[in-house]
């Protein structure tokens, strides 16, 4: 079948966003959007983006195959892409739109400025909402040890409707995040696998931050990666609650709100191309 496709990203976080308003399941399956992710043999992308109908009185329902064929339950890069597409797809400018996601309601919202701001919700701390072993149930992970490649990482651990370890380290590039990176993603004390952050503090309100998403591996960036940095910041008193988190493809902005406890994430996205491909 032909495929009509438009290609988003949000940083050099990109996906493959398609119309799928007359359906309420997915019109690929998951073989066949990580055929599509592939860079040599298909469009190339770190995801699929279905723009669904919406349930429950939302606009519009989120769906998401990563590059490997698994289902995450958000991505903020990729909610912004997706509020792009879909005021693209409308003939419209400055919008708020009700996205239903596996991870409850997100409010991406249009800027005139061309950025996306995103409500992005509250960061879930208790260790069983994670979810890992690393601690009790009823308990928070915060700079509890892991070890990993024979090393002791000090790790903070925050739920954005996915999960995410973070540590914190002294230089991010000197990293070799293609060998440990798997090796926290699937360490054991994470059920649901995790994604991993690695974060130096060039100042409190300016984070430095490379990211090993699950089921994509490298990225260029990471929505719910860049909230779930300030949060454990905050928390280990490292950086403040409004922080430019500088990651490979760009900056995001993030606040964690005092009043609210929500995370507000501000930042770009912007079509490349659009085309059809078989399947």
């Amino acid at each position: 079948m032909a495929l009509s496709f438009s290609k988003y990203h949000g940083l050099g976080n990109d996906f493959i966003l398609v119309d799928n308003r007359q359906s309420a399941a997915p019109c690929l399956t998951p073989d066949q959007a990580q055929l599509l992710c592939d860079r040599h043999f298909g469009i190339g992308a770190d995801g699929v983006i279905f723009a669904l109908p919406g349930q429950g009185g939302t606009d519009y329902t989120m769906r998401i195959f990563n590059s490997d064929g698994s289902e995450p339950e958000m991505c903020g890069n990729g909610i912004r892409c997706l509020a792009k597409f879909l005021a693209d797809l409308e003939g419209v400018g400055e919008k708020t739109y009700r996205i239903h996601t596996l991870a409850g309601v997100i409010t991406p919202q249009l800027l005139a400025d061309g950025q996306v701001k995103v409500d992005m919700g509250e960061p879930q701390l208790l260790a069983e909402l994670i979810p890992t072993t690393l601690a009790a149930p009823g308990e928070k992970v915060v700079d509890l040890p892991l070890v990993v490649a024979g090393k002791t990482w000090a790790v903070t651990c925050v739920s954005m409707g996915n999960p995410h370890c973070l540590t914190f380290v002294d230089d991010v590039d000197s990293l070799n995040l293609t060998e440990i990176g798997p090796m926290f993603e699937h360490h054991p004390q994470f059920p649901q696998r995790t994604n991993t952050e690695f974060i130096q503090v060039l100042a409190g309100d300016h984070l430095k931050m490379r990211v090993w998403e699950r089921g994509a591996g490298i990225t260029l960036a990471c929505g719910t990666g860049a909230c779930a940095t300030v949060v454990a910041a905050v928390l280990t008193g490292r950086g403040d609650r409004l922080c430019t988190v500088e990651l490979p493809g760009g900056d995001l902005e993030i606040e964690w709100s005092v009043q609210d406890n929500r995370l507000y994430m501000t930042g770009p996205a912007q079509k490349v191309f659009g085309g059809q491909t078989e399947i």
